[in-house]
């Protein structure tokens, strides 16, 4: 597997690539927004990103704005503001999980770990797509599509959609959706967050299909 590193701080930097190799992942970095956008460019594959907040030349956010335009590659921020501005905003633009500097690198791969499980959701058995409003649900490839353009979801947008999918028509309160989330994912997934995925599932799969039940939780149409 290949991890894309967008981080300028050259000793982190050296300490991540050493650490990544020796759990066994092929390596790519960049030091700025323009160099990451450049390596982009190049069209060279990656299995999840590892992106830096604060770059020389901008922010990690416009570099998951780029990968986001085109892909649903796993990505994970690395920050030194753990502050729920910054944390809301990782994952608004688009990223599946943060980590705050400095970080365990044990703890690192384990949510790279929890991130790509995600990213792989396994099959239902269901060969025929799912229509929920205009937007058809292929099980089998995991990819969400309308008008015949996919819907680009991250990994646990997916996977919530999954667990709506499960109990389509039921109310399910936010304990229950988190309890199905964390027994899929692994862990890392809390109260706050799960607002935010909502969120962003009900923008790209359009109004009116996730209700919200004040004071209760979510269903389905």
């Amino acid at each position: 597997m290949t991890v894309f590193v967008v981080e300028d701080d050259e000793i982190i930097l050296d300490s991540l690539r050493y650490s990544l190799v020796q759990a066994g992942y092929a390596v790519t970095t960049a030091g700025s927004v323009q160099e990451a956008l450049d390596c982009l460019a190049r069209g060279a594959p990656f299995d999840l990103c590892l992106l830096d907040i604060r770059l020389p030349d901008g922010s990690g956010f416009q570099v998951c704005d780029a990968i986001r335009a085109n892909s649903s590659v796993p990505i994970l921020f690395l920050t030194a503001c753990d502050d729920e501005v910054n944390t809301v905003r990782a994952l608004e633009t688009g990223g599946d999980d943060y980590i705050a500097k400095p970080f365990r690198v044990r703890e690192l791969l384990a949510r790279m770990g929890a991130v790509l499980r995600r990213s792989t959701p396994g099959q239902t058995g269901a060969a025929a797509p799912v229509m929920v409003g205009a937007n058809q649900v292929d099980l089998q490839k995991g990819k969400v599509y309308r008008g015949g353009q996919e819907v680009v979801l991250t990994a646990m947008e997916y996977k919530l959609l999954l667990v709506f999918l499960r109990n389509r028509g039921q109310l399910l309160s936010r304990g229950q959706i988190l309890n199905q989330l964390w027994d899929a994912a692994g862990d890392y997934v809390n109260d706050n967050t799960l607002t935010v995925y909502v969120k962003r599932l009900r923008e790209k799969l359009g109004d009116g299909l996730i209700q919200t039940v004040r004071g209760i939780g979510y269903r389905l149409n």
